[in-house]
């Protein structure tokens, strides 16, 4: 084995041992536990009923729609913003403050955000100023895709800006160049180049959509029902892992066929024409 192999094989041996510890053995963990019941014996109930169940079948299409809201509503505010900060003076300085509340932790957030939406908070209050006076804001459907939206905001500008960041203004001078409007420029060149920063957006933002339950609890008052709330029922009140870990390899086989959709599909053979 050469100097350059037993380097490459050095460098692999601590990206490994992550891999296999914090990736690979928590899936296999869960993919395992996933074939026992409550009575530890080995089963292909949980998968049965999963499938058979039209409550678990509910929540699947709820964790779907309400990601997907989530995802559409994020994806129309972030990239008219990451495209205007791409264009300002001191952008990175701006950049800044759009990731600022990333390092704030989520519980944080939602509690400022109970705070807020609350009979006494400062959005009821301003409904009373203008003469609505004040309404059930907090624990509704529109107040956790608001939360879940404005959370998940940061996750999508940035591979977005990144894109528009990397694409050259050569193909934007010569589509002025041609005759194209502004409007055209965006259509036909900006925005098709762009398209792997909201697919990469997309994927960012709507696979942890998918388990959210944090959330639905403090921000939907458990009116907003999903995979991510079943799985935490089921590990932490009813102590059925084995329904748990089902559920949650559901959402591990969601998450991977939403990455085959939004994967960036490079053209072989060279450069696209």
């Amino acid at each position: 084995m050469t100097l350059t192999k037993r380097k490459t094989w050095f460098y692999f041996i601590p990206y490994g041992l992550w891999l296999g510890l914090f990736v690979i053995a928590p899936l296999a963990l869960i993919f395992y536990q996933s074939f026992f019941n409550l009575d530890h014996h080995f089963t292909f109930s949980n998968y049965a009923n999963y499938f058979q169940s039209l409550t678990y079948l509910k929540m699947t299409l709820n964790s779907v729609w309400y990601a997907l809201l989530i995802t559409v509503f994020t994806g129309l505010i972030s990239y008219p913003t990451a495209y205007f900060l791409h264009g300002l003076k001191h952008r990175q300085f701006w950049l800044l403050l759009v990731i600022l509340p990333t390092w704030i932790n989520i519980l944080l957030k939602a509690y400022a955000f109970i705070g807020i939406f609350s009979q006494a908070g400062i959005a009821n209050q301003f409904l009373s100023f203008i003469g609505i006076g004040p309404q059930q804001i907090l624990f509704t459907n529109a107040s956790f895709v608001f939360v879940a939206t404005y959370i998940q905001i940061p996750f999508m500008i940035l591979p977005i800006y990144n894109a528009l960041d990397d694409l050259s203004p050569a193909f934007i001078n010569a589509s002025q160049d041609l005759g194209a409007s502004g409007w055209q420029t965006f259509q036909r060149v900006i925005f098709p180049l762009t398209l792997p920063g909201v697919k990469a957006g997309v994927q960012a933002v709507f696979i942890p959509s998918l388990s959210l339950f944090m959330l639905t609890r403090l921000i939907g008052g458990n009116k907003v029902i999903t995979l991510g709330t079943a799985i935490e029922e089921h590990f932490l009140t009813t102590m059925n892992w084995g329904m748990g870990s089902t559920i949650g390899v559901v959402l591990i086989v969601a998450m991977v066929i939403v990455m085959l959709l939004t994967g960036d599909q490079k053209p072989k053979g060279g450069t696209p024409r």
